[in-house]
């Protein structure tokens, strides 16, 4: 990786991430890990750490980059090309027009449903096609908590993001590094080191409030009265978070 375009993760951020990698086994010798990355602040910032990794861990691994461009108006990866260009990465990039698609099939389900549901089956097939057999997320702590709240509030369930399993095909193993890390950490790296956000990398789900920002500012005002809150939920999480048996 050229050092002129790398900017080293704080220690606190790469402690919490080798924590989650060898809590859940989600890195073995040899994996080829395809990384989705959006352009937000949390996708540029696990690329950073995975890379960072990659330089000392005892287990080695392959790096790429996957985006998908859902083409919708106000999404411009552009910038991210040259950029995993000058990290020497190799890249992969995808459009569809997921929110025209969404507009003529989508029947009982939310854009952000139904647009994550497009770009997954987007990146197994990336993942098939080039010989993957792991695909990275950036999903958060937050990201997790929200989704519980949002499962048990709407869903009447107990659910949120597993942290590594495989799908059911069998052939992919999906992991996310960040779930014991807080949006406030990627924040930060990503403005500290300047990585080249995307800004808005989906303006359909900013155009309005969502579930997922109102349990967000939920767990804001909780926080400030308990600064456990977020490692209380992740306690009530963790057996949510794993896939018994996974070989």
């Amino acid at each position: 990786m050229n050092r002129q375009h790398y900017s080293k993760p704080p220690k606190s951020l790469l402690r919490k991430v080798g924590r989650a990698i060898a809590d859940f086994d989600m890195i073995r010798h040899g994996d080829r890990i395809l990384l989705g990355v959006s352009g937000g602040k949390d996708s540029l910032t696990l690329l950073q750490v995975l890379a960072h990794l990659r330089t000392y861990a005892p287990v080695k691994f392959e790096l790429s980059v996957l985006t998908v461009d859902p083409e919708v108006d106000g999404f411009d990866p552009s910038s991210l090309t040259d950029y995993y260009g000058k990290l020497g990465l190799r890249w992969h990039y995808e459009a569809q027009p997921i929110m025209e698609d969404a507009r003529e099939k989508m029947s009982g389900d939310s854009f952000c449903a139904y647009c994550a549901r497009m770009k997954r089956g987007i990146m197994y097939r990336v993942c098939r096609e080039h010989g993957y057999n792991v695909l990275a997320l950036a999903q958060h702590l937050d990201d997790l908590a929200e989704s519980f709240l949002m499962s048990a509030f709407h869903g009447g369930q107990l659910r949120t993001m597993k942290a590594h399993y495989r799908i059911d095909a069998g052939d992919i193993r999906v992991i996310r590094p960040l779930v014991y890390a807080r949006e406030r950490q990627t924040a930060a790296f990503a403005a500290s080191a300047d990585l080249p956000v995307v800004p808005d990398s989906c303006p359909a789900c900013f155009s309005a409030p969502t579930q997922r920002e109102h349990m967000k500012q939920l767990l804001a005002r909780e926080e400030r009265e308990n600064p456990q809150l977020f490692a209380n939920l992740l306690h009530a999480m963790r057996p949510l978070m794993t896939e018994g048996g996974l070989p």
